[in-house]
C-alpha cells in the first residue's frame, strides 16, 4: 500500500516544512509515502465559501486514481488513540488497497462531491489547528504508528 497526503496550499514556515521533511524521510523505510499539495485557489476573496469549496473538490478529484481510498481530515470525523491509528493503518494495508489518500482541505472544508466520494473521516482534535500545523502532525502521527506496529521504541504507552 501506499499513502498520500493532499494538502490545499503550501507551508510558508521554513520550520515546519523541515519537520515534516524530516518525518517524511523517516517513513521511507516503512512505506511508499508521498506529500502532493494543491495550490491555493486564485482570487479566492472574490468567491463564496460554497465556491471556493467547490473548486477545492475539482481539484482533489483530479488528483484521485479510481482505485484510491479517500479519508478526509476533518472536525467531525473519528478521533483515534495513537495506538488504535496504527491498528487502523494495519487493517488498511490488509485489506489490500493500492493507495490511501489522506486529505487536509482548505480553511472551509469540503465540497459535498467530496464527503460523497470519501471513505472515512477521522479527526486529529477537537482543538482547531493551523493547516500547516496539521501537515506536520499527520505526518508525525502516520510515522508514530509504523514504529508502533514495528515494535519500535519511539511511541511509549
Amino acid at each position: 500500500m501506499k499513502i498520500k497526503l493532499l494538502a490545499i496550499g503550501k507551508t510558508d514556515a521554513k520550520n515546519l516544512q523541515t519537520l515534516i521533511e524530516t518525518y517524511q524521510n523517516r517513513l521511507k523505510h516503512y512505506i511508499n509515502f508521498t506529500i502532493e499539495i494543491i495550490p491555493d485557489i486564485k482570487n479566492a476573496k472574490n468567491l463564496s465559501q460554497t465556491q471556493q469549496k467547490e473548486k477545492e473538490g475539482e481539484l482533489i478529484l483530479k488528483k484521485l486514481a479510481a482505485t484510491d481510498v479517500l479519508i478526509l481530515l476533518d472536525e467531525k470525523g473519528k478521533e483515534f488513540r495513537s495506538i488504535e491509528f496504527s491498528k487502523y493503518l494495519q487493517k488498511k494495508m490488509n485489506s489490500g488497497i493500492k493507495q490511501l489518500v489522506i486529505v487536509i482541505g482548505g480553511p472551509y472544508g469540503f465540497s459535498e462531491a467530496i464527503y460523497k466520494k470519501s471513505q472515512g473521516k477521522i479527526s486529529l482534535s477537537k482543538m482547531t489547528f493551523s493547516h500547516q500545523m496539521i501537515r506536520l502532525f499527520v505526518v508525525e502521527q502516520i510515522y508514530r504508528a509504523f514504529t508502533i506496529l514495528k515494535n519500535e521504541p519511539y511511541h511509549h504507552e
